[in-house]
């Protein structure tokens, strides 16, 4: 079992940034694959990016490619969602996500999620 917990959201104003991070326990979590993935109000969840157990390979959701930085340090059993020139459009409740298969994650299908973190961008 894998558990993971995230921290960081708040308010924040268009442009700015923020840092998302995940502290995972349970299972060995260089073994996984993690990652990010948000949901607005009223709309569907949406893949925002996600990183393989060694940190070497990395992939992004495009509405944030460019602006967005995921990395992880498996000796802090932590992963990181950098969040930069925020807009409005990015405010959602963003959850952390886990699994053995990278694709899972893409997929928006992983077998761990937190609890979720909200980030909220005003114009």
């Amino acid at each position: 079992q894998v558990q993971l917990v995230e921290s960081g959201g708040g308010l924040v104003q268009a442009g700015g940034s923020l840092r998302l991070s995940c502290a995972t326990s349970g299972r060995p979590s260089s073994t996984y694959a993690e990652g990010w993935i948000r949901q607005a109000p009223g709309k569907e969840r949406e893949f925002v990016a996600a990183i393989n157990w060694s940190g070497g390979g990395t992939h992004y959701g495009d509405s944030v490619k460019g602006r967005f930085i995921i990395s992880r340090d498996n000796a802090k059993n932590t992963v990181y969602l950098q969040m930069n020139s925020l807009k409005p459009e990015d405010t959602a409740v963003y959850y952390c996500a886990a699994d053995l298969s990278f694709a899972h994650i893409v997929r928006v299908t992983p077998d761990y999620w937190g609890q979720g973190t909200q980030v909220t961008v005003s114009s």
